[in-house]
């Protein structure tokens, strides 16, 4: 729940907060790295220098008479204790005791030490704490042992040198911690400033502006949001221009028919011929019995445009003689000879079995209508090169081929049709194959009627069928 509500603010205080908190943990850590560091090498510094007194002052030891002689650089030692601002100590001694040069107080380290290898202790010694170096040596021939040299210098003058340093790091640190932070701050106004400038373009849009969303400034990361917005306005666009068209196709059908009705009830409410206002009435029946048939198949020209699509796989064959025996009545009444080819082979293909039924409908429907009686009508299902086609071959009239291309439109009707029509049974069946993904052939038959085939796409094996073969 928390996430979810940092999610939900703003998106330049998200990233202002985390990145300047993640500038001021970086910080504090370069100054606690700073400081570590400025200490170690203040430390070295001054312990190279305390190193130099120990060999000035083993420089001057000398053992060629037998016995120890030191002759100490009285001048580097007054220099010394300039450099340290204060005292400074010595120590020349053997292991043994016997010779004892200095001060005795200063104290050994509490670990054996290395020869010929300085050791550094910060220990208590007179008047605070003091910075002690030990130097122990082989004194060589003629004399026998090793020899100790140890100076110690007060930590003052190194405390006040290391404060000051480290204060000068630290101030250096926080300067630039700020201008990170500022830099951080402007980077993520200027990061996001063609986020604003989208918002302020989709808030000028009008209304109706449903044109896509010009991505030439997108951010990469944002593209993807911007391309899934212009595809739902693109399906929105879509839905619009379906329903307008519905409207402007229902108020176009049903405009003329109404008036029509209208003019014929009023006529016959004014005739006083009983035979003349049954004639009327009969005529109103089929002008209404013409007005259903144009509604329903406005309503499913509609539908196949904007119902929701869940392909599934369906035998063709079984959709096929589901629709023919529906319409042998109609058939028959006609009469029209309506069969089905098909061999027997399993033709499966990947589509929706409603609105491959409607299609089928209107394909057989529009060839009985158009195929006088005593002629037939044959729906062929077959499957072919990764696809599934349904033909329905009639031996009407047929249609003129260079109307072939303009009969899926809508209304349109071929120069040589006959009988009453809506000009709308092929354009459901084009609009229906094109959702689902297939096609719609028409050609004239061998008979010189039309065929009209179906084309589906097939349905791919089943796991266990492909396992098994």
């Amino acid at each position: 729940m928390r996430l979810d509500g940092l999610h939900r603010t703003s998106l330049r205080r998200t990233l202002t907060v985390v990145l300047l908190a993640g500038v001021l943990a970086g910080s504090v850590l370069q100054v606690l790295a700073t400081w570590r560091t400025a200490d170690a090498a203040v430390n070295a510094a001054f312990d190279r220098s305390l190193y130099g007194a120990i060999r000035a002052i083993d420089a001057s030891i000398s053992t060629e008479s037998g016995g120890i002689g030191v002759e100490l650089p009285y001048v580097l030692l007054e220099f010394f204790e300039l450099t340290a601002s204060g005292p400074v100590h010595y120590r020349v001694a053997t292991e043994d005791g016997l010779v004892e040069i200095g001060s005795p107080d200063i104290p050994m380290p509490d670990e054996p030490t290395a020869l010929r290898m300085p050791h550094f202790q910060t220990v208590d010694y007179v008047d605070g704490p003091a910075r002690v170096g030990t130097y122990v040596r082989p004194l060589g021939e003629p004399a026998s042992g090793n020899i100790v040299i140890q100076v110690a210098e007060s930590l003052d003058s190194r405390i006040e040198f290391s404060r000051q340093f480290i204060l000068q790091a630290v101030v250096r640190d926080a300067l630039l911690a700020v201008l990170a932070a500022a830099m951080v701050a402007m980077a993520v106004s200027w990061s996001l400033r063609p986020l604003k400038q989208l918002r302020e373009g989709v808030q000028a849009r009008q209304a109706d502006d449903l044109s896509p969303i010009d991505t030439a400034r997108v951010p990469v990361d944002v593209l993807p949001l911007v391309q899934a917005t212009n595809d739902h306005l693109g399906r929105y666009r879509t839905l619009l221009a379906t329903q307008r068209r519905f409207l402007d196709d229902a108020s176009h059908q049903l405009r003329t028919p109404l008036t029509t009705l209208l003019t014929q009830a009023g006529y016959a409410l004014r005739e006083p011929d009983d035979r003349r206002v049954r004639e009327t009435m009969e005529a109103m029946r089929a002008q209404l019995r013409a007005m259903i048939r144009r509604v329903n198949q406005l309503l499913v020209l509609a539908r196949a445009d904007t119902s929701p699509l869940q392909s599934e796989r369906i035998d063709l064959a079984s959709v096929a003689g589901e629709v023919v025996r529906r319409l042998w009545p109609v058939a028959r009444r006609k009469p029209v000879d309506l069969g089905l080819e098909h061999d027997g082979a399993p033709v499966t293909a990947q589509a929706h079995a409603g609105l491959v039924q409607e299609a089928l409908s209107n394909l057989v429907d529009n060839a009985l209508r158009h195929t006088p009686a005593g002629g037939s009508v044959t729906v062929g299902v077959r499957a072919e090169a990764g696809e599934c086609c349904i033909d329905v071959t009639d031996d009407g009239p047929g249609i003129p081929e260079d109307e072939l291309p303009l009969v899926t439109q809508r209304f349109f009707r071929a120069s040589n049709a006959q009988g009453v029509g809506t000009g709308l049974g092929l354009a459901i069946v084009q609009s229906i194959a094109t959702r689902l993904h297939g096609r719609l052939v028409l050609a004239r038959a061998p008979g010189g009627g039309l065929r009209a085939s179906l084309w589906l796409p097939a349905a791919q094996p089943r796991v266990d069928q492909a396992a098994g073969t």
